[in-house]
């Protein structure tokens, strides 16, 4: 396996001046070149399956199957059908308008914004730095990837083959640190997309703001799970703990705490134990199931989370005294317990019993905008509530992940959960202008616009105009 060697922060200005040249010159543009690149991306992803779970595994302790399937897999999948949508998504559009402007043809044109950078997180280190890259090639733009640090083996390996499968003067992979990082914000971008947390989201967001750049931002959060006394509680119970044993729990969808209306607590409880010993019959701790915290600091930070707590652990909290945690269940989480403080980014998944939906959706409510909010309901009126009363970047009913899946629907937050939007189509539109035109004829002129001005012309010109507002139907200003 590949060791991990900092880019030279001296060679990151040359690196996006080469990045930079090759833009200006047009390789970027063509659809047949994006797509020959996509195709890349793909056999890149499925000619190297091993390596890139070896590194995986070494980074995150990630099963196999978690791998294939979070990371591999649907990387694949989303890049050959970008591939196949380029001409359907980059041709120019040609909106329907009043019938004395149809002879300017007017037109949005789908442009390349330029040269953009690409922070990618360590927690799916994969499909986070190469979905954007997906979307960056797919609008006609090269791409600087800086990996997370974090997951040096998954650095590594991709410093190692994009120069291999895609063209290096199109794309290029920066790996380090803070220095490195600082360097690559310090310089002119024409879009960044970041994935991490909301401290380091502020950094990048004032970095960006020096040269008006603009940003993509997803930052997680605490994702709710709110549970109706009334679901099906087993169900809920099964896809609650996948959702929270997935990659250990370092996911920004993760279900973060748990709204439950205090009397149905113990019966999720219940549910949950039958759940658990059936996903880990040898012990989450034994299981090549069950993957591993990051790294030693992010473990300590996790059990002193779960030290802190004056709610009751019902459920796992066992350690191998290394990075292993086992997914763990605690009840009674009352507002001020540290495990209400921040996001858990672990396998820690506290009960906050509530009196009723009100007060679950007037927990929700005063805090910030989540990424997701998971709901499990039959209760048409309670998802109506849910939709009207809360805001989130997505919202989701009886299932917990599963909007990943979907690659019809856009992926991202609102306020501190980030802004912006991710997944195919919607990666493209993000690295893309919508760059307006007209082509106005020179026999399509107007006397009107022209000086000199008078009274006569103006209301000839409001005559022609519809301004007629219509009358008040509500009660009110």
């Amino acid at each position: 396996m590949s060791t991990l060697k900092y880019t030279p922060v001296d060679e990151i200005p040359q690196i996006r001046a080469t990045l930079k040249q090759s833009f200006r010159a047009g390789k970027a543009r063509p659809l047949e070149w994006r797509r020959q690149q996509l195709y890349q991306v793909a056999r890149m992803a499925k000619e190297n399956e091993e390596a890139f779970m070896a590194a995986l595994h070494s980074d995150l302790g990630k099963p196999r199957m978690e791998t294939w399937l979070g990371e591999i897999g649907g990387l694949i999948e989303r890049t050959l059908k970008t591939a196949e949508s380029l001409e359907e998504w980059a041709k120019p559009e040609h909106p329907e308008v009043t019938d004395w402007q149809k002879p300017w043809r007017p037109t949005i044109y789908k442009t390349p914004k330029g040269v953009v950078l690409i922070i990618a997180p360590w927690n799916y280190p994969m499909i986070l730095s190469m979905q954007p890259l997906i979307g960056a090639i797919s609008a006609g733009c090269p791409a600087v990837i800086k990996p997370s640090e974090v997951a040096p083996a998954y650095a590594a390996l991709i410093a190692e083959l994009i120069p291999k499968y895609l063209d290096p003067t199109a794309y290029a992979v920066v790996n380090g640190g803070v220095a490195e990082t600082t360097k690559l914000l310090e310089l002119q971008w024409d879009h960044i997309f970041y994935t991490g947390n909301g401290r380091v989201g502020r950094i990048v967001a004032s970095a960006a703001a020096k040269h008006l750049t603009p940003v993509t931002l997803e930052l997680g959060g605490k994702s709710p799970v709110i549970i109706d006394a009334e679901c099906d509680i087993d169900i809920a119970a099964k896809r609650l703990l996948n959702g929270k044993a997935t990659n250990s729990g370092q996911i920004c969808v993760c279900p973060d705490y748990v709204l439950i209306p205090a009397h149905r607590q113990d019966a999720l409880i219940a549910a949950l134990k039958v759940h658990y010993a059936a996903f880990f019959p040898e012990g989450p701790l034994n299981s090549s199931s069950y993957g591993r915290v990051v790294n030693a600091m992010h473990h300590k930070r996790l059990m002193d989370m779960l030290s802190r707590t004056n709610g009751t652990i019902v459920l796992g909290g066992k350690t191998d005294g290394k990075l292993g945690l086992e997914p763990t269940v605690v009840k009674d989480v009352r507002e001020g317990d540290s495990l209400l403080e921040e996001e858990i980014f672990g396998p820690i998944l506290p009960i906050v019993p509530v009196k009723d939906m009100d007060e679950a959706i007037n927990y929700v409510r005063a805090r910030d905008h989540p990424l997701v909010i998971y709901a499990f309901t039959q209760n048409p009126e309670l998802k109506e509530r849910l939709i009207a009363e809360t805001l989130s970047g997505n919202i989701v009913f009886n299932d917990t992940f599963q909007q990943l899946a979907v690659n019809e629907i856009p992926f991202g937050g609102m306020g501190e959960s980030g802004y912006g939007l991710q997944i195919m189509k919607f990666s493209f539109d993000g690295f893309t202008h919508m760059r307006s035109s007209v082509d106005v004829p020179y026999d399509c002129e107007n006397p009107f616009r022209y000086p000199p001005y008078t009274e006569e012309t103006r209301k000839m010109i409001e005559k022609g105009m519809n301004l007629n507002i219509p009358p008040l139907t509500l009660n009110g200003h």
